[in-house]
């Protein structure tokens, strides 16, 4: 790139990079390299720019890669990187900023030049690019070392051994960029990728006794948050190092990581800005579940998940080293702080599902906590504002918050947490309210938002999957909690009508064809829609089982509202469940009568509250204990590696492709 390149547009013409890609063989010990990597670079401040450079990047890569089989400058390139940073952990001690710097440019223009590459041609020719050697035009040493796994080990090594300071952000970011880049052939393919060369190199080669160490430092990457260091703090020359610089100004390419995402999958998460200040939290995470996401080899489990699955709290003294593969010890507490406070992204959303489902560690220490709100509420507020999250976001929530509520201790905890003045939530003013009465608006809302809009059954049956594994533990739900429960089923008992009218009406056409709207998919079928219903009759079923005595509010509702129930009383679907309903309305609707007429609301409670300690338990027929479990289906790489590689795609920092050539997913997905 040379000294005197600043801009996009200066690149095609600077002699330096036409060298570089030139058929001349240049030597790895001519001053070439150390002028070439030494340069400053104006930062590309909008996704715009980064579209700029990666167009500039393409037709000079393109020359490269044409050119490359006589003159072997990029297998060059790449061994004047290696070679610089072989001491880069010593320069890091000593504050050599210069070196790190000319490593950082190198393994720069490496990153942009692969990057093209791979769009260009396929892993084995890729290969063949790293192994062209200067020393004949068009031949190769086969016997020679493998380059490319080089190059990876060594990001992989760079990335664990060299500490992250101001100094050393650049090119630690840089390290996780490329080996993004280096995977990225999953974009380009509509097949889910189960093997290749740089597949085998992290799962399988040198690379694979260092799982365990990258794992845990790209989580801590994503722990930590660092915003990146004021330019002053990146690269100060000394006073007398001028001629080293070719007479650079100060400034390095610190700029280069603020290149910023153009395009998007879905509706775009977080904002430019938020990831511009953390990319290296931002990037780290991306890579972290690109490789848990990685498939199985037919002997190999993917050793990324292994590790991702069994890492243990730092606080844990049970037996250490762990009998799993690729087992680490982590602070826990610090983990946790950092995925309450980033749920606002879906690759952090994403992170807390991996962490939930497969690691019990995690699992047992996050239920724990007794700061559960910290993470209960910024997945409600995922929830809440559905219409601006993209669906996946919305389902990772969600089967969160189904994977909690497995457990009785989080079912009974969240209902003794009081919060006050719930900003977010504005259909009502909620002044004060249990978090347990907080997540079942949330997720009746959400319900009632599928119901009208989005349609899916996916959604719809985990919502009520949760409420239902909750509703033996409801306890002293807000009366608005309760009204809205009670609300939902006389929506579903209005559509059930609906239904049942026009069946009756039009039983030879489909149903809902005359009357010109749009039903829901699932109320098109009237099984489906009392399926619905009697989950609905189950939930408040349960309740009232379990713990009546606790719920006036609820019960208050459902003698406010009880001409709903009467209907189904006689349904073959719904008698066995109608008993116990029947007899708590017959019950206190008596001790109403006998109370007198025109109660006042004070009143009424105050019946209900000595009627619910009254009514022998016995009353009421016992039912199976109502338990939903999460249970990812089978082949779940078909959504997560799209799901995860949009999440790049869209939120990589300094990262752009063009829509054009992606394969592995639609523009329209989320």
């Amino acid at each position: 790139m040379g000294a005197n390149t600043s801009q996009v547009s200066d690149l095609s013409e600077n002699q330096s990079i036409r060298t570089l890609i030139g058929p001349d063989a240049i030597s790895e010990n001519e001053p070439f390299w150390n002028q070439l990597i030494s340069f400053t670079f104006s930062s590309p401040n909008s996704s715009a720019d980064a579209k700029l450079l990666e167009e500039a990047v393409v037709p000079l890569a393109k020359t490269l890669i044409q050119n490359n089989p006589r003159s072997g400058n990029f297998g060059s390139l790449v061994r004047v990187f290696l070679s610089r940073t072989k001491e880069l952990k010593i320069s890091t001690e000593c504050q050599d900023q210069l070196f790190i710097w000319q490593a950082h440019n190198a393994l720069f223009l490496v990153r942009c030049l692969l990057k093209v590459f791979i769009r260009e041609i396929n892993e084995e020719e890729l290969h063949l690019q790293f192994t062209y050697q200067e020393r004949a035009p068009g031949t190769y040493d086969s016997s020679c070392e493998d380059l490319l796994e080089e190059l990876v080990c060594n990001l992989v090594h760079l990335i664990v051994e060299v500490p992250l300071l101001d100094i050393t952000y650049n090119i630690l970011f840089e390290a996780v960029t490329t080996l993004l880049i280096l995977l990225s052939y999953q974009l380009f393919t509509k097949e889910i990728l189960r093997e290749g060369l740089i597949y085998r190199y992290l799962t399988r080669g040198r690379c694979l006794s260092l799982t365990s160490r990258l794992v845990k430092t790209l989580l801590y990457n994503f722990i930590r948050q660092e915003k990146y260091p004021p330019s002053t703090h990146v690269f100060q020359p000394q006073s007398d190092g001028g001629g080293l610089l070719y007479g650079l100004a100060s400034g390095v390419a610190s700029g280069l990581w603020s290149v910023f995402t153009l395009g998007g999958v879905g509706s775009r998460t977080g904002t430019e800005q938020d990831r511009n200040l953390l990319p290296l939290s931002n990037q780290s995470l991306l890579l972290l579940l690109v490789l848990a996401n990685l498939t199985d080899g037919p002997d190999c489990p993917n050793p990324y998940r292994q590790s991702i699955t069994c890492f243990k709290n730092t606080q844990d003294s049970s037996s250490f080293p762990s009998p799993q593969p690729h087992s680490f010890q982590i602070n826990f507490n610090s983990l946790y702080t950092a995925l309450c406070e980033q749920q606002k992204s879906d690759q952090a959303t994403l992170l807390l599902y991996t962490l939930l489902h497969q690691n019990s560690n995690m699992r047992t220490y996050i239920l724990s906590r007794t700061d559960m709100e910290n993470l209960v509420l910024p997945i409600l507020d995922i929830l809440y504002h559905v219409e601006e999250r993209n669906s996946h976001h919305v389902y990772m929530a969600l089967i969160i918050l189904l994977i909690l509520t497995e457990d009785d201790a989080f079912n009974r905890s969240i209902h003794e947490v009081i919060l006050k003045n719930i900003s977010w939530y504005t259909e009502r003013v909620l002044t004060e309210i249990s978090l347990g009465s907080l997540l079942i608006l949330v997720v009746i809302r959400t319900i009632q938002f599928n119901m009208t809009r989005t349609r899916d059954k996916y959604l719809h049956t985990n919502c009520l999957a949760a409420l239902a594994n909750m509703s033996a533990q409801f306890r002293n739900l807000h009366q608005y909690a309760a009204q809205r429960i009670i609300s939902l089923f006389a929506l579903l008992s209005k559509k059930h009508n609906k239904v049942l009218e026009q069946a009756t009406q039009s039983l030879p056409g489909p149903l809902g064809a005359d009357d010109g709207t749009i039903l829901p998919d699932y109320a098109q079928d009237l099984n489906v829609i009392e399926e619905v219903i009697r989950m609905m009759l189950e939930i408040i079923n349960s309740c009232l089982s379990n713990s009546l005595h606790h719920n006036p509010n609820l019960l208050y509702a459902l003698l406010y509202k009880r001409e709903l129930f009467e209907q189904f009383r006689s349904h073959p679907s719904f008698q066995d469940i109608m008993q116990n309903l029947d007899t708590v309305i017959g019950f206190f609707s008596q001790r109403l009568e006998q109370a007198g007429s025109d109660l006042s609301v004070e009143r009424v409670q105050e019946v209900i509250k000595k009627g619910a300690a009254a009514l022998p338990k016995d009353r009421l027929k016992k039912f199976p204990e109502l338990k939903f479990k999460y249970v990812e289906e089978e082949q779940p790489e078909d959504f997560f590696i799209p799901y995860v590689w949009s999440l790049v795609f869209n939120s990589g920092v300094g990262l752009y492709w063009n829509p054009q050539g992606i394969e592995l997913f639609s523009m329209d997905s989320p």
